[in-house]
């Protein structure tokens, strides 16, 4: 329970202070053996730190109010679809990139390309190194699962990195448990991503650990982000690379942290066996060692609201068109991943199934598809790269229509599917709504600096 975000609702409706402690304090006995006069010292402290930081009036200084003051859009992160990996996300993470393009930093893949991993170029006396980073957030659902929580987690780091062509030389990891959880769940957490550590041979190198939210939020969630570090000697295979004419390859998938919450909350426990693999570090290191990766135009992973989510963003970012075969892509789905997704009515091309998906010129094809099975992992052609509009699939019968994300990503829990995945009537005022906050925050960031630098 957020404690300062139920008071901060609260405090300024129709209910009175008195009523507020007592409410407060009875929530607070739900999750701490306190006695009476304990919990109501604790809410009368909570309370007491939201009115202060609510009185703006004792601020004399206008600039401050305005730098501690939220550029609010009045839509919801639920609303917006933020996290749900469909088209208000999509359009979400693209206002998050405007603000950092906003910078006017330099560097060779950015979040504007959204791209999963950035990279920049380091100039060593002797050679020119490309460094990429990558950062992950635990899958939201596994936090009761910490090992799988980790595990998933890491897999996913690695893979961003993998897939701008770097290898992965270190792994971060924070980590932050409420106020009520068991420390034991720091371990299993550490012991999940430890365990692909160990898998691929990249060492964990440092992370921190904290409370989510310190003394005013109770309960026992996890919540974690797992980066990694890779380099590179060539340029980064990055979205913007595909070029037409182009093939596209894809391995096969079995999911992560997406098909494992699947598999759990489903009752198909037996699937979780099938994510637990490092397919996705093989097949990428395959093509390092090979050296073919300096000649692939393009890497991704399909992960972002499945396949769906991958075709739209890479055909936005470059202006082509990718024509896909849905009979092709959904070989490609691991057979017991494929049959729970079926029997469960969730769209496989509408989920993350963690394949590694590449962008090759013709003449290479085969050459990527013999090394990559020889790793052990299966590849097929999934379809092409064109001048056409946008992203397209072919389906069983021949016929071709737009391959577009859902606003939400295909609902694979039963509580995804009562939120449902259709596009609010108000999209496109909420997306307004959004623009102008993200506005509102690139002109504050610009006041700040430019008073840093007067004073």
């Amino acid at each position: 329970m957020d404690l300062e975000g139920f008071v901060r609702d609260k405090i300024n409706g129709d209910i009175n202070k008195i009523n507020l402690e007592d409410i407060l304090s009875s929530r607070i006995r739900e999750y701490k053996n306190l006695n009476e006069d304990e919990s109501i010292l604790m809410a009368k402290a909570v309370i007491d730190e939201v009115e202060t930081t609510l009185n703006l009036s004792n601020i004399d200084d206008e600039f401050l109010k305005d730098i501690i003051s939220v550029p609010k859009s009045n839509v919801s992160m639920g609303e917006m679809g933020v996290g749900s990996r469909g088209a208000g996300d999509f359009f979400t993470h693209r206002k998050i990139a405007e603000i950092v393009a906003s910078t006017n930093t330099s560097s060779l893949v950015n979040p504007t390309e959204q791209d999963d991993g950035g990279v920049v170029k380091v100039k060593s006396p002797n050679d020119e190194v490309y460094v990429t980073t990558a950062v992950d957030g635990i899958h939201s659902r596994l936090s009761e699962y910490p090992f799988l929580g980790g595990f998933h987690v890491a897999r996913a780091t690695l893979r961003d990195v993998c897939v701008m062509g770097s290898e992965p030389i270190a792994i971060l990891s924070d980590l932050h448990l409420a106020d009520d959880g068991d420390v034991g769940k720091l371990f299993d957490f550490t012991a999940g991503v430890a365990a692909v550590s160990e898998l691929v041979d990249v060492p964990i190198v440092a992370g921190s650990t904290l409370r989510v939210g310190g003394d005013m939020v109770l309960g026992d969630r996890l919540v974690s982000a797992v980066g990694s570090v890779g380099v590179s000697n060539y340029p980064p295979t990055a979205r913007k690379g595909a070029s037409p004419g182009d093939v596209i390859l894809m391995t096969e998938g079995s999911g992560g942290g997406t098909i494992t919450t699947t598999a759990l909350y489903n009752g198909f426990f037996d699937v979780v066996w099938d994510t637990m693999d490092v397919d996705f570090i093989k097949a990428s290191n395959a093509l390092f060692n090979s050296d073919l990766v300096k000649d692939i135009h393009a890497m991704t992973d399909v992960t972002n609201g499945g396949i769906r989510g991958d075709a739209h963003e890479i055909a936005s970012t470059t202006g082509l068109g990718l024509e896909f075969y849905k009979e092709k892509i959904e070989e490609m789905v691991a057979h017991n991943v494929f049959n729970m997704l079926k029997s469960l009515d969730i769209d496989p091309l509408g989920v993350s199934i963690d394949s590694l998906m590449l962008i090759v010129p013709l003449e290479l094809v085969n050459d990527v598809k013999k090394v990559i099975s020889s790793s052990g992992v299966n590849i097929t052609e999934v379809g092409k790269v064109d001048n056409g509009d946008g992203a397209r699939i072919i389906d069983e019968e021949g016929k071709s229509q737009k391959f577009l994300p859902l606003f939400r990503e295909a609902a694979y829990t039963k509580i995804k599917k009562v939120v449902g995945d259709t596009t609010p009537e108000d999209f496109e005022i909420m997306k307004e709504k959004v623009e102008i906050a993200s506005q509102k925050a690139i002109s504050k960031k610009e006041k700040v600096i430019k008073h840093i630098l007067e004073n």
